[in-house]
């Protein structure tokens, strides 16, 4: 039986969205709130995008709990949890939105991924019908293509904290 969900979850490499151009404005969205270490604006966009993919898609909802600082032990450190439904109760996904060790807010990219990442075990569940939930090459390339379609053609430099450091950085030349 595993070994069948897991074939069936490789067969199928992207998941089209409607109208992913109307996403992207919400992941802005998130940069921005990501930016400003707010969690509560992170969580609103974070939960505005997820409303916005599952109604193109015409499936279920997930809710959204987004905590401070990622779990870690020796080994590993959390970055986000899918739960499927439990009798009633909508589908749920964690994430975290702040390293471990440092307790940096995490890179916009890396947020965005890991969301999408977590979004993709759902569409496994509520689009593909499938019974299990596998990090099978497909389900890799599935995360990889809604990135790709959610993710805003150029991210604006003045939005990203890297960007900002690196500028702050360079030495300035003066005009002869």
């Amino acid at each position: 039986r595993q070994k069948r969900i897991y074939q069936e979850s490789d067969r199928v490499w992207a998941l089209p969205l409607p109208d992913s151009a109307a996403l992207q404005p919400l992941a802005l969205k998130i940069q921005a709130a990501l930016d400003s270490g707010r969690l509560d604006r992170t969580q609103k966009w974070s939960q505005a995008l997820l409303h916005a993919i599952t109604l193109q898609l015409g499936i279920r909802p997930i809710r959204l709990e987004l905590l401070d600082v990622r779990p870690s032990n020796s080994k590993m450190e959390l970055h986000g949890l899918y739960y499927p439904t439990e009798g009633r109760t909508l589908p749920r996904m964690k994430l975290w939105m702040r390293t471990a060790k440092r307790r940096q807010v995490v890179a916009f990219k890396t947020f965005l991924r890991t969301l999408l990442h977590e979004v993709c075990h759902h569409l496994d569940y509520e689009c593909l019908k499938l019974k299990d939930s596998f990090h099978t090459e497909g389900f890799l390339r599935r995360e990889s293509s809604l990135v790709q379609q959610i993710l805003p053609p150029v991210v604006p430099i003045s939005h990203s904290r890297r960007a900002k450091a690196h500028l702050n950085k360079m030495p300035t030349t003066k005009a002869v």
